[in-house]
């Protein structure tokens, strides 16, 4: 009997194709930088307004690369002022995409606790009791104030509420129609490219730690996840530094380790001129280059927080009017955010913000964000509502401490993982497109100076408009105005207030830490609540059950149980089915890995099962979690929510999020 030849990983051979510009994920940074770059490749009469290196007489060639399965099938509803989206197109109208309307009317809202379940300190224990005492003087209802002020730096006047899903498809549409860049979704990349450069006779030659050859791929990959910092671009070789080169295309016809199977097809290799890298706060391109070019000094990536939502449709009868937002805190947990922003034709956008300083080892967002629904201020609006679409994703919440090095030879940054994101304001969209722009403008210069993208030519143009601009100027306001929250909510909502009326001026200081160092044991967070022999009995229950833990925790914690109605209350499952409609093709590897069996055998909290927005992490024999593909959504939430740190690098923990196929397959989020 024959068997199937399977190729040695040690001499694959993988095509290559040389272009001139390549992009990592289409999202807002990607789609800015795509928008403006079209427009100018070109001249009126069809001939190219520069010259590609790659196909000279042609214009650039440009090609983009998504993870996800659609351009649209990303997550976020939004409301942004839309500053730098207007610069782009200065006669929007926002009935052109699909969801999308100008702000009406905002609120923000202290959401007081009906139950009585959740953790409050003394000090809101007491602002409760006076807000409840006072409720025929102040504007109190159903059990919420409405804040009868609110800073500006807080208000969206003059702004959109958007569909992400439906405005990507929308700018996605009218790039590509251009005819100068190529989008191809359902295409992840596994590997950036890097080469060291002998600076006196332009030399190159791969570098250890970046893709060079299959056989040794996964130790170096290893290896870069275990090191956050690296060696100065001169410290390892005199003469010699790191240029990105391009990237590289996942595998497929692979098992769930990788190894080459039936179909097996290598993935190409990319060759660019430019690289540029907008994949996002957990991307595996952006995490790789971390690991190689390390961050600038002082800088680090240790506050995040999982956004979870619904795209629902609004009871017939609903009183509230396209264009409303309501921004909410205090309940179900004081440190979990929400938002609910309403689309024309009885469509809203909802949900919740979890952050890495809520020091929960239950860190759940699904039941969360059930809770939040059910609050009788917004259950008012929401009871007889549907479900249409469900999803998360994972934030960047250090703004601009958390950004990288913006270039380098071969490559720039742009977008959210580009700590782009304004944590004061809470605003991430119109920033990252900002950059975007920028970064088109600085390329355009370049080509038409015949220029190459080294990081000289790229810090003189990009990073020198991007510095000079808003987005800098409010990010240098915002960078310490959460510090608070590593101390607490009050805390926290005062420095925040500080720093937006005081321009960045004063702040209340507090130091943010890996999140895996402030996470309490089950028995710790649930002392007085809940005993430790009442603890054993339900994590032995859920192991039997192969469940996780938080809903039997919550509920014996004295949370009611959910009352599920099929329509918009449901089961976490259903709502992968129904909202998310998640799916994963066949042939790939698993793209969440634990590193270290060991370090997950001795870990008491897992609360990266509690965590994962889609249930694919679950108890697994020996202690180590099992994790299913089908079900990842890539919010990327295991990443920083695992409570075991690397022994040789404890900014970095045990999980790797690796480049991976499937997801959610919802163009409303």
């Amino acid at each position: 009997m024959e068997t199937a030849s399977i190729p040695n990983p040690s001499i694959i051979e993988r095509q290559r194709m040389n272009v001139d510009i390549v992009c990592v994920g289409f999202g807002p940074a990607t789609a800015g930088f795509l928008t403006t770059l079209s427009k100018q490749l070109v001249n009126a009469d069809g001939t190219p307004a520069v010259e590609s290196a790659a196909m000279p007489g042609m214009p650039p060639q440009v090609l983009c690369y998504e993870r996800a399965d659609d351009i649209g099938f990303g997550v976020s509803g939004v409301v942004t002022k839309a500053r730098a989206l207007r610069a782009t197109f200065p006669e929007l109208d926002s009935a052109q995409i699909p969801m999308t309307v100008p702000v009406g009317e905002e609120k923000v809202l202290y959401l007081l606790d009906p139950i009585g379940a959740s953790r409050r300190s003394a000090t809101l224990r007491a602002a409760d009791a006076m807000v409840r005492a006072f409720k025929w003087a102040l504007p109190v209802e159903h059990d919420a104030l409405n804040l009868p002020w609110t800073p500006s730096f807080l208000h969206k006047d003059g702004g959109l509420i958007l569909s992400m899903g439906q405005f990507m498809q929308w700018v996605g549409a009218q790039v590509q129609s251009t005819g100068t860049v190529q989008i191809w979704p359902g295409t992840p990349l596994a590997e950036v490219l890097i080469e060291k450069t002998t600076t006196a006779d332009d030399r190159s030659a791969p570098v250890p730690g970046a893709a060079m050859s299959d056989a040794n791929q996964a130790s170096n990959n290893k290896l870069a996840e275990h090191s956050n910092v690296a060696a100065p671009e001169d410290g390892r070789t005199p003469g010699r530094r790191s240029k990105v080169v391009g990237v590289r295309l996942i595998d497929q016809g692979v098992d769930k380790k990788g190894q080459p199977s039936d179909g097996f097809t290598p993935g190409m290799d990319i060759h660019a001129a430019l690289t540029v890298v907008a994949d996002g706060p957990v991307g595996p391109i952006g995490q790789q280059l971390d690991a190689h070019f390390g961050l600038p000094e002082g800088h680090h990536t240790r506050d995040w927080a999982v956004g979870m939502k619904f795209v629902v449709d609004l009871p017939e009868d609903t009183p509230l009017k396209p264009g409303t937002v309501l921004h909410t805190f205090g309940f179900p947990e004081p440190e979990i955010f929400g938002f609910l922003y309403v689309h024309p034709d009885r469509v809203a956008s909802l949900g919740i913000f979890v952050p890495s300083w809520f020091d929960s080892p239950m860190r759940t967002a699904y039941r969360q964000l059930q809770h939040w629904m059910l609050h009788p201020y917004l259950w008012r609006y929401l009871k007889g509502g549907k479900l249409r679409s469900w999803g998360a994703k994972t934030l960047g919440e250090s703004g601009r401490r958390g950004e990288p090095h913006l270039v380098g030879d071969g490559y720039a940054r742009v977008g959210e993982g580009s700590g782009s994101t304004n944590v004061l304001t809470g605003s991430g969209v119109d920033e990252a497109w900002a950059t975007g722009t920028q970064l088109a403008e600085a390329v355009i210069e370049l080509l038409k100076a015949k220029k190459p993208f080294t990081k000289q030519n790229l810090d003189e143009t990009y990073v020198k408009r991007r510095h000079a601009s808003w987005v800098e100027k409010e990010a240098i306001v915002a960078e310490k105005s959460r510090d608070g929250f590593q101390k607490g909510v009050v805390r926290g909502m005062i420095g925040m207030a500080l720093a937006g009326l005081t321009n960045g001026k004063l702040t209340l200081a507090g130091d943010p830490v890996p999140p895996w160092k402030r996470i309490p044991s089950i028995e710790e967070y649930y002392r007085g609540r809940v005993s430790p022999e009442e603890i054993a009995k339900l994590q032995a229950e859920c192991q039997a059950r192969n469940s996780s833990l938080h809903g039997a925790l919550m509920e014996k914690a004295g949370w009611p149980a959910i009352p599920y109605d099929g329509q918009l209350l449901m089961s976490h499952q259903d709502a992968l089915l129904m909202g998310g409609k998640v799916q994963a093709p066949a042939g790939y590897a698993d793209h969440v890995e634990f590193l270290n069996p060991e370090l997950c055998e001795k870990c008491g909290a897992k609360i990266c099962i509690e965590a994962c927005s889609g249930q694919a992490i679950t108890l697994g024999d020996a202690g180590v979690p099992n994790f299913d593909r089908e079900k990842c959504v890539h919010c990327g939430a295991c990443v920083w929510n695992c409570a075991q740190p690397l022994p040789d690098n404890p900014e970095r923990t045990n999980i790797a999020f690796r480049a991976g196929t499937g997801g959610l397959h919802s163009a409303e989020n």
